[in-house]
């Protein structure tokens, strides 16, 4: 029984796009684990992106050194 969590920045994700990580998560673990797709767990969960860090800054401040902002 896989469960797999995804988190991603609340940055406008669609329902289109998070049902397409869903299932290409669960055909991934099909396809190489062989694993029963009516077992599998996929969950998303967005992050407000000022919770989110990177290289130890918070992720704004990371890509606006990036962009040169």
């Amino acid at each position: 029984m896989p469960y797999v969590h995804i988190q991603v920045t609340d940055e406008g994700v669609s329902e289109h796009q998070k049902a397409e990580l869903i299932k290409g998560t669960t055909d991934l673990l099909v396809d190489v684990l062989n694993k029963e797709p009516a077992t599998t767990f996929v969950v998303i969960e967005e992050v407000p992106l000022e919770n989110w860090g990177i290289a130890g800054v918070p992720v704004t401040e990371f890509r606006a050194k990036r962009t040169g902002s």
